[in-house]
């Protein structure tokens, strides 16, 4: 099998970890210019006038450009990139505001100067004339009568409703329950706090007239095409986009931000190179937001425990302009998901998507999935005390049997594979469940408050087909691309669609490509976040790239192989059918004669000896456009301790059995799931995005918003169960953001475990001291 399954350390991490990888603000380029955002300070607001005399006479001042200035010049909205119906509500959403600012942080002018410290000082000197307006930050303030409007073309705030599954066979379900679970709750604000802030390099050349932007960007590909097509209207063949090394997106790095095209626009004007780089209180403000759900859910039961029925209702905050896939993280990539592991069999959810004064919600690690799975688990484990019984067996009771695959949910997915009883018996047994209960039973009697918690999660990645994505909305295709370029001395370049920005694709693709080929892993490089060079992909989100891109590499690596075959047959007389392709070499059957693959690659490029009708060179494209989602899941169980003095969480165990198909890398595996369950725990004790009534961002540093340190965590136990994905060639599914989903709610219901004797059936999120403090000191009426 070569290097695939192997834990092969990363080939990237030696620039990392010495301090040579290459960011975007690490880009000097000669005669270089710096960009500041003028931003406004209220959440809603007039532009009345803008002053910029005073910043232009500031020495070193190169230009000071307006909202307006913009769209006199014929730059248009940002666009969105997933329609929800023909009724959509869409307002523009410009790079600068031209005439309202709609939140604390909306860009209304640029500052360039020589140098940022300069354009720092400048931009305190532009005078905005405001006109302060009523703002609404909350989805339920906002779709009152009377509430203040973002747009003045949005009625009710809301730019779309959308609906799944049957709501009369659903009702009628509820009408027959024995018994229905409900719980009302928010999934909060998150803000995404990647530890490389977004930057953004303009460079145009008038004398090729041609534009490279260098951008901190999962999705390099999507932005030259979004931004030629839709905002200034370049011709494509024009346009590179460089995204080089880049420190953590977790989703909010997929985006079109209006700095990428103010850049743009700038160095164009001024025919020289525009910076901008984020301060980490910008991060805060205008890097997309995540999940922010108000929901109510019911779950109904018969008398057995047999689930029957799921009613969900959610107002799912935007922000206050539609994001690039903003509107399809609330609807098909949480709607669908409402299913769960289990055969519940009638499901309705309907959605109302909500513009507020707030920054845009996108995606963030999970999209979608993370609030499906908090939903649904958190309905499971109440379910369970309410009724009595074991939530271990409660789920297994629920399960979808292992020879039920492929099997249709009531809400448009079919999952392909899965055995969800094997994943939760094998964490039952890794944490010793029957003995750990008795434990905390004991503890109890001693005074001590010790909650146990579930999740068993299912996630759909890798979004597809593009036909169908297309049907629902989806302005973009959802296929992959690679081309492998194999050099004359045998070594191998693959220029991935996809892109790398921590999940390890300089070392999974080259396993693949190597153990493929038969090479050593340094034979391979992996070349991937430069359109200049790469074929047309579609970037890096949604734990698509090895079950999407590494797919396409296959394709490629076939097309390599066959021609490969071709000409080995040539230059051992043989026919391609009696060959056979073992540790690098091509090898008649039966006998000892060979040819090695770095010498087939040589005679591609010298073909003195070389078979007709063949091509010279050995260099393929693959595209991979999948049938259908992957579908990862797994089982994780977390033990908490509660402080009664303090109301402090300490998590003491985290035990996690995760199916992700196939796996290449198991030692970049676990470091997905190690991080994805820390930004659970995050959102579930830490982390929280909130507004003042004046639509203040009152969470917009370090200082106020709190995430998990090292400290507070401890050493996951992890393990995991194979079931191949039968569709696509590598048998893989999708590791990155599995942690992020289960563990939130996995963390949520040990606390709640904790708790449920003494009255508490929910706490809002996060689970922070003061909010457990309260509810152990109200008799339960937190």
């Amino acid at each position: 099998m070569g290097y695939i399954g192997s834990a092969v350390k990363r080939v990237e991490d030696k620039r990392f970890l010495t301090g040579k990888g290459q960011y975007t603000d690490d880009i000097v380029l000669p005669n270089m210019t710096h960009a500041v955002i003028v931003r406004s300070p209220h959440a809603h607001a007039t532009i009345k006038s803008i002053d910029a005399s005073a910043a232009l006479a500031h020495p070193g001042v190169v230009a000071v450009f307006t909202g307006q200035d913009m769209v006199d010049d014929g730059i248009a909205s940002l666009p969105n990139g997933w329609a929800i119906g023909e009724d959509q509500n869409e307002p523009p959403h410009y790079p600068l505001a031209p005439d309202r600012a709609r939140h604390v942080g909306d860009g209304v002018a640029v500052v360039i100067a020589e140098d940022k410290a300069t354009a720092m000082d400048a931009a305190e000197k532009v005078v905005v004339d405001y006109e302060v307006l009523p703002s609404v930050t909350s989805s339920e303030v906002a779709i009152a009568p009377g509430a203040p409007l973002v747009h003045d073309d949005a009625p009710n705030n809301t730019s779309f409703l959308w609906e799944l599954g049957e709501k009369a066979a659903t009702d009628e379900a509820f009408e027959k329950a024995h018994h229905v679970t409900t719980l009302e709750f928010v999934n909060q604000r998150l803000v995404a706090n990647a530890i490389e802030p977004r930057s953004a390099i303009g460079d145009y050349n008038p004398y090729r007239d041609d534009l490279t932007l260098y951008t901190s960007s999962q999705n390099p590909h999507l932005i030259r095409l979004l931004m030629c097509a839709f905002v200034m209207g370049l011709p494509e063949h024009k346009v590179r986009v460089v995204s080089p090394d880049v420190g953590g997106g977790f989703g909010s790095k997929i985006f079109h931000y209006p700095e990428e095209v103010i850049c743009a626009w700038t160095t164009r004007k001024l025919g020289r190179p525009v910076k901008w780089t984020a301060q980490r209180s910008e991060s805060f403000l205008t890097d997309c937001h995540g999940r922010d759900h108000i929901s109510k859910a019911e779950m109904a039961f018969d008398a057995n425990g047999k689930m029957l029925g799921l009613r969900v209702k959610t107002l799912a905050n935007l922000g206050a302009y539609l994001s690039t896939f903003s509107c399809a993280v609330p609807t098909y990539l949480y709607g669908t998901l409402l299913a769960g592991q289990y055969t519940t069999p009638n499901i309705y959810v309907h959605v109302t998507g909500v513009l507020t004064n707030t920054t845009p919600v996108d995606a963030y690690r999970g999209a979608g999935r993370p609030e499906a799975t908090y939903l649904v688990e958190r309905l499971v484990d109440l379910a369970a005390h309410e009724m009595d019984m074991d939530p271990a067996e409660l789920r297994r009771k629920n399960f979808i049997p292992p020879d039920a695959f492929p099997y249709d949910t009531p809400v448009a997915l079919q999952y392909d594979s899965g055995n969800y009883e094997r994943a939760l018996d094998k964490a039952l047994e890794m944490i010793d469940y029957t003995k750990l209960r008795e434990q905390q039973r004991k503890a109890l009697l001693d005074g001590k408050l010790i909650g146990i918690g579930f999740s068993c999660f299912i996630e759909a990645c890798g979004i597809a087909p593009s036909k169908v994505v297309g049907l629902l909305g989806a302005r973009a295709g959802l296929y992959e691309s690679a081309s492998i370029r194999v050099h004359p001395t045998g070594k191998v370049q693959v220029f991935t669609g996809s892109h790398s920005h921590g999940q390890g694709h300089e070392t999974t693709f080259a396993q693949i490509v190597a153990t493929e080929l038969g090479l050593d892993l340094g034979d391979v490089e992996v070349v991937h976040g430069d359109t200049g060079q790469i074929p047309f992909g579609m970037g890096t989100y949604g734990s698509r790239s090895l079950a999407v891109g590494g797919s396409a590499i296959v394709k490629a690596l076939d097309k390599i192989k066959a021609k490969a075959r071709k000409i080995a047959a040539h230059k051992l007389e043989a026919a391609e059918d009696d060959l056979e392709f073992t540790d690098g070499n091509f090898i008649v059957k039966g006998t000892d004669r060979s040819v090695a693959f770095g010498d087939i690659a040589l005679t591609a490029y010298v073909p003195h000896d070389y078979p007709e009708g063949v091509e010279p060179g050995l260099e393929e494209n693959g595209f991979y456009d999948p049938v259908n989602f992957t579908y990862p899941f797994g089982t994780h169980i977390s033990v908490v301790e509660i402080d009664r003095e303090t109301g402090k969480v300490d998590l003491l165990r985290y035990v996690c059995v995760d199916d992700v198909g196939n796996v290449i890398n198991p030692m970049i595996v676990d470091g997905q799931m190690h991080g994805g369950i820390a930004q659970g725990i995050g959102q579930a004790l830490y982390e929280g995005a909130h507004y003042d009534e004046d639509g203040q961002f009152i969470t917009g540093s370090f200082m106020d918003y709190n995430f998990p340190k090292a400290d507070a965590l401890i050493n996951f136990e992890t393990d995991r169960t194979v079931t191949p994905c039968p569709h696509n060639p590598l048998g893989v599914k999708g590791a990155g953001e599995a942690g992020a989903i289960a563990a939130t709610a996995c963390v949520a219901n040990a606390v709640m475990d904790a708790l449920y004797h003494r009255g508490v059936k929910d706490l809002p999120m996060p689970l922070t001291p003061e909010r457990v403090w309260k509810a152990l000191n109200s008799n339960g009426h937190a």
